[in-house]
């Protein structure tokens, strides 16, 4: 038995295991393929502004075919003469005194409207009665249509840009304060009680901490306050301009209608669309490039 029984070898010397080595040639890919440059639609596709001029360019080619097709000058102008009707007031210099009328009022309405917006907004992240005011003062004016208030206006403030600067603020202000009070409120509580310890109270911690954090809610307030303002500023030239016999670009389009100049009357229009454009993309998507996107709080 003993003899059948073989002792074990000493774990000394066990040979350790040994286990075949297998080498995979990584596979060939074409670097050519892989660092391929961008063709010139690809790079031009890449550049938001490319892709609304060609949104434009089409809106244009459609507003020009039906215009054509229509063939009524004095029903729909085609964009080709309204585009004439357009240079020729430029040349004239009647477009740019009237548009020149109304962009200073409407500066005027809506410098106000940011102002007693920045107040309210302030008194209302201050204290609870302060919020309570606010959210009262939005819930009973920010219903009423700015148009309504002409009647009103002319009582107060008579014929002139006193009635239209007023009926400019009330459409401004709730705007921008409901916004910016709905950013400072989605403000974390961390970053105020960061703000805090380092000892700032009051309008420093505005400025400082809740301005900058808000300030996505902010811009978006004042993007729609200001197409607010250009709506009612030429709803409020129509009635106004009628009654003093002078105003800005809702005054010319309303005298051209009375002369059925229908093309005048688009060139006014494309006029009002040509300025909200070149502020929609230059003045508030340079602050917005500048700020939030900077800061990272926006994707591009």
């Amino acid at each position: 038995m003993s003899a059948a029984l073989k002792t074990p070898p000493p774990a000394s010397q066990a040979q350790p295991y040994e286990r075949a080595e297998i080498v995979r040639q990584p596979a060939v890919h074409d670097a050519a393929a892989i660092q391929r440059p961008l063709s010139t639609f690809e790079n031009l596709y890449r550049h938001g502004g490319v892709r609304k001029v060609v949104i434009l360019l089409l809106l244009a080619l459609v507003w020009e075919v039906y215009g054509r097709w229509l063939d009524n000058a004095l029903l729909f102008p085609s964009f080709s003469d309204t585009v004439r009707a357009f240079f020729a007031g430029i040349g004239s210099g009647v477009l740019i005194d009237r548009a020149g009328v109304s962009m200073k009022t409407l500066l005027i309405g809506y410098g106000i409207g940011i102002g007693l917006a920045t107040l309210l907004t302030t008194l209302a992240i201050s204290s609870r009665i302060g919020t309570d005011f606010l959210e009262t003062l939005t819930s009973m004016f920010n219903p009423l249509p700015a148009i309504a208030l002409l009647p009103l206006a002319l009582i107060w403030f008579g014929l002139g840009n006193g009635s239209i600067i007023f009926v400019l603020v009330h459409s401004v202000l709730w705007a921008v304060a409901l916004n910016t009070h709905a950013g400072f409120r989605g403000v974390s509580q961390t970053m105020r009680m960061v703000g805090q310890n380092y000892g700032l109270k009051g309008f420093k911690l505005v400025r400082l901490i809740l301005i900058p954090a808000a300030f996505g809610s902010i811009l978006t307030g004042l993007k729609v306050g200001w197409a607010f303002a250009w709506r009612t500023l030429i709803a409020a030239e129509l009635v106004f301009g009628v009654s003093s016999g002078s105003g800005g670009l809702g005054w010319y389009i309303f005298e051209n209608r009375n002369q059925l100049e229908t093309a005048n009357v688009f060139a006014g229009l494309f006029f009002v669309i040509l300025i909200g454009l070149c502020v929609e993309n230059f003045i508030f998507a340079t602050i917005e490039r500048k700020t939030i996107r900077r800061w990272g709080m926006q994707n591009h």
